[in-house]
């Protein structure tokens, strides 16, 4: 036992080490702070060879024998739970040959080539004002759903191509057939079909039953949408470049009074603190603000795990997360406080694992990405529900969001609901059908066919997003796990619905941290997702849920939505909630520090209302408080 808990002490210190400084280098290259590039490749390195090392996997096997041969002592099970958690880390992604971990060792290499270089891709766009300028994957989009000249609307799809044409002449499919070659030295058949089962613990057929059902659950609703477009609009409007800013109409646009940037922080604040949301100590920095050569893409991730350490105390997490807003750009308000509900959510998440190892609060395998995801997508569903736009959506003068407004947004929403979500499906439908290529069918040619066809197949139409614009498909983390939105998305409209069974409400709701935290995030990845589930809801993984929201009319979602406002109006909401959202916060833009909360939350939400003020020409909206 005395050998087993020094080898099981040893394991989460070395852990943290290495861990600490490939993420403290992950976030340094990733914000553009540092050149280190060949830093953060050698340290990825180190972690992939600590998490891969068969040694460490046999020493682990031995140890968990023996304590199980060990008289029953009070500290024996507890021993076996953390032993039995890097097991499943080092089983995750073990390779067990010397050919797969030079494969390894060349994919970590391939990956930071091409990111090193993608640093100064420069796509541009013509903007609202007419100027050229160089646009971040956030502004292509919100221009496509935003900008009412479609010249200008256009110039940001050709953007989207260039840069898929940028990606497969930069090494991408030179990438793809090092990944396969990797998955087969391990005995896999493709890296898809690796990933998947890695990391969801489910094989391709399985996925594909999955996928195949929801579109077929789905389709009628989502041709029904893009007919009622063609119909409105024409055909034209069908075409990628029209078809976000047609379904959208100016409601984004209209939105921007009641969701303008600056508040989103401050909203966030409030909106969690009120469902009861902790953060137990943790150090929280969020870089939320677009630059010259940071990722184009939010994302969260903990250089300090959250955990018990050996003497029994809590060591809380640090945890970085990031979006890439443009606060003078329309609909800029909107994506804000998307990243911050959605990122905050994987924050919460990882904050609250109250496990006795760092292995069980991160998020890599063997924590699953649909589990993961799960976390975030339902904090973000809530920007959604007219409650919490009512009681939220305020413009300059404090007045809230009109009804109408609410109906509009409805009605420009709910009828592409089923697209949206196919939209996440049409990826791992192309990424399965890529690294099921042969070799030599790798061009350029052949996948830009398969990524345009797959589109066509699944959405009827070819995406506003451009498949190999996508930036998980270039890093090896993401890469061939885009499937787990759409099961987060599943699993999120269970959870919505138990909680609206149960209490009948979920915006502001201080019992929907607490439950959350219990049942979803202390365990971290010592359950599986379908157990999570099974704990909180008393049903296991349904994909019902999600099609029954995409299939629902209108006039249903209003029905519902006038529903819940007047509710909301009666209702008296509990007066006990947290003060604060138990932790450190720096808001930050590079290196520079723009905000933190040392003496308090609310300081910090109008240092940064007051920075973003003086350097967008902004006025600062006031917020009313929820009443």
């Amino acid at each position: 036992m005395e050998r087993a808990r020094a080898f099981f002490d040893q394991l989460n210190l070395d852990y943290n080490r290495v861990h600490k400084t490939k993420e403290d280098l992950f976030w340094a290259t990733y914000m553009a702070t540092s050149e280190d590039q060949a830093g953060f490749e050698r340290a990825e390195g180190v972690y992939k060879d600590f998490i891969s090392d068969p040694a460490r996997l046999a020493d682990t096997r031995e140890h968990i024998a023996r304590v199980q041969a060990a008289p029953d002592r009070p500290e024996r099970e507890a021993l076996l739970h953390g032993l039995r958690g890097w097991l499943a880390v080092f089983e995750a992604n073990i390779i067990d040959n010397e050919a797969g971990r030079a494969l390894m060792a060349g994919i970590i290499e391939a990956e930071s080539r091409i990111f090193a270089a993608k640093r100064e891709l420069q796509p541009r766009h013509i903007n609202e004002a007419g100027e050229s300028e160089v646009a971040s994957l956030s502004m292509l989009a919100t221009n496509l759903a935003t900008n009412p000249d479609e010249a200008r609307r256009r110039s940001s799809l050709e953007a989207y191509y260039a840069i898929e044409r940028w990606v497969l002449a930069n090494g991408f499919l030179d990438l793809v057939r090092l990944r396969n070659r990797f998955a087969r030295a391990l005995g896999f058949d493709n890296y898809f079909e690796l990933k998947l089962r890695k990391n969801e613990r489910m094989t391709p057929q399985q996925l594909k039953d999955i996928l195949d059902d929801f579109v077929q659950r789905t389709d009628v609703a989502n041709a029904r949408a893009l007919a009622n477009l063609s119909s409105r609009h024409g055909e034209q409007a069908l075409q990628p470049w029209n078809l976000r800013f047609y379904s959208a109409g100016d409601v984004v646009r209209r939105m921007d009074a009641y969701m303008p940037f600056g508040p989103a922080l401050r909203r966030w604040v409030q909106s969690f603190r009120r469902l009861g949301i902790q953060y137990r100590g943790a150090t929280l920095q969020l870089d939320l603000l677009e630059r010259a050569g940071k990722y184009q893409n939010g994302f969260c991730h903990g250089p300090i795990p959250s955990h018990v350490d050996a003497q029994g105390r809590w060591v809380p997490g640090q945890i970085n997360f990031t979006a890439e807003a443009k606060p003078d750009q329309v609909g800029s308000g909107l994506r804000a406080i998307n990243t911050l509900f959605h990122e905050g959510g994987h924050a919460a998440h990882f904050a609250n694992v109250v496990q006795n190892s760092p292995c069980f609060s991160q998020e890599f395998a063997p924590t699953s990405m649909a589990y993961a995801e799960t976390q975030s997508m339902f904090c973000d569903s809530l920007l959604g529900d007219a409650d919490w736009l009512k009681r939220y959506a305020r413009n300059a003068a404090g007045e809230a969001i009109p009804d109408e407004l609410i109906h509009a947004r409805i009605a420009s929403s709910q009828p592409m609901r089923a697209f949206d979500e196919r939209s996440i499906a049409v990826v791992p439908y192309f990424e399965a059908a890529l690294y099921a290529m042969p070799d030599d069918a790798l061009t350029a040619e052949n996948v830009l066919a398969l990524a345009r066809a797959t589109e066509l197949r699944v959405l009827g139409v070819h995406s506003p997003r451009p498949m190999l614009a996508i930036p998980h498909l270039l890093n090896q983390e993401s890469a061939a796990s885009y499937q787990g939105y759409l099961l987060a998305h599943m699993a999120v409209y269970q959870t919505r619905a138990f909680f609206l069974r149960e209490h009948g409400y979920l915006s502001d709701n201080p019992a929907i941290g607490p439950a959350l935290s219990a049942h979803y995030w202390e365990p971290g990845n010592s359950i599986d997702h379908d157990a999570t589930l099974r704990s909180l809801t008393g049903e296991g993984f349904s994909a019902r849920y999600l099609a029954e929201a995409c299939n629902q009319s209108v006039e249903d979602c209003w029905a519902e939505a006038q529903a819940s406002m007047a509710a909301a109006a009666q209702r008296q909401y509990p007066s006990e909630f947290p003060a604060a959202l138990a932790a450190e916060i720096r808001i930050v833009h590079g290196d520079q520090l723009l905000a933190d909360n040392r003496e308090g939350d609310e300081a910090m939400c109008s240092q940064f209302e007051a920075w973003i003020a003086a350097n967008y020409s902004i006025s600062p909206a006031a917020l009313a408080q929820p009443s």
